[in-house]
């Protein structure tokens, strides 16, 4: 079915035919009669093999959702029917932010990919944290992660306390937290991945975590593009500050070996999608190996197929998320996955 709608949907812009389709599926899962049924027996999974515990969180099956998909936490319940073990939100800010201008989300049909510029759009840490709230009220199931970023015209020497802010708003309403300073969408952001400014930021935060006795898990998600070197330091710095794992990884900027053209792949902003597969597998290998396997690995990056996400998780991650994938393949690569990791 998806293979027949797919030319369709690509015939209008990306970032509309999104907002389209996400509330839709939000509508049919909660006013169509036996939309949540059916939707679950169409694509969700039930294997006792696919659970696995990582990190003290313990997740149905080891596929879930990227951060970017639902920024605001507005669609949880229904992405959820979807199949997915686990579905991560935001990246969000303390303050609501628009974004960058438009448009600012390209499609490269020629190379399984998105080029996206979003900037960190969103509504705000307190509406997305009263969403979850009501969502955890409804459903302890779901497993949600919370990205969490810095608002734009915050200065990098104030970061900390927009992350702060955001850690303390959704720490009741989350089962883990995601530290993003790898999109390349945010001018300036990037430069907190160095080894003096992150390391205090990730300080910051477990402090704040294990201050009344509860915590949770906190990730770092990384940039594909860093080096070997800069690799070297993550490994140092995840064990230094106790963080629970990494995110592996986030988009590129790099523009090589692309058959789109260039005046559409030279578009600024993020690459995702097939020509990430191979560079985010081989970052999530060296972490793995670097650190003989001293923290778990969540694997992201051109899984557009179930041997994708076998490659990353041999490479050594414990969990792998979709988000172009999910775009390129529809829905149901989510069960085919999951089917694949029972055989």
């Amino acid at each position: 079915m998806y293979r027949l709608i797919k030319p369709i949907f690509f015939q209008f812009d990306p970032e509309k035919v999104h907002h389209f389709v996400v509330k839709r599926l939000q509508w049919f899962h909660e006013h169509f009669p036996m939309g949540k049924t059916i939707l679950r027996s169409s694509f969700d999974i039930h294997v006792k093999g696919l659970e696995r515990e990582v990190f003290g969180v313990k997740f149905k099956n080891p596929v879930g959702l990227a951060a970017g998909f639902d920024k605001n936490g507005e669609y949880v319940e229904a992405l959820s029917d979807l199949g997915f073990g686990f579905i991560e939100v935001g990246t969000v800010t303390p303050l609501p932010q628009p974004g960058n201008d438009l448009p600012r989300m390209f499609r490269l049909p020629d190379d399984s990919a998105l080029i996206n510029r979003m900037g960190f759009n969103n509504k705000g840490v307190d509406t997305l944290a009263e969403r979850l709230r009501t969502l955890k009220a409804k459903d302890k199931t779901i497993v949600v992660g919370g990205n969490i970023g810095k608002n734009k015209n915050t200065p990098n020497e104030d970061a900390v306390s927009d992350y702060v802010k955001c850690f303390d708003r959704l720490f009741d309403v989350v089962d883990y937290f995601v530290v993003n300073v790898s999109s390349p969408n945010t001018p300036g952001l990037r430069a907190l991945q160095e080894k003096g400014p992150l390391t205090l930021l990730l300080k910051t935060l477990q402090e704040r975590n294990h201050k009344n006795g509860i915590s949770r898990p906190i990730l770092l998600k990384i940039a594909p593009d860093l080096t070997n070197e800069q690799l070297d330091d993550i490994v140092d710095i995840v064990k230094e500050t106790g963080i629970a794992g990494v995110i592996a990884t986030n988009t590129t900027i790099d523009r090589s070996g692309l058959y789109t053209a260039p005046e559409l792949s030279a578009e600024n902003g993020g690459l995702s999608g097939k020509p990430l597969t191979k560079r985010s597998t081989e970052v999530i290998r060296y972490l793995s190996e670097k650190s003989d396997k001293a923290f778990p690995i969540i694997g992201v990056g051109g899984i557009h197929s179930p041997q994708d996400a076998k490659d990353k998780l041999e490479a050594g991650a414990s969990l792998v998320q979709l988000y172009t994938g999910f775009i390129y393949e529809g829905p149901g690569i989510v069960k085919r996955i999951c089917k694949e990791l029972v055989k």
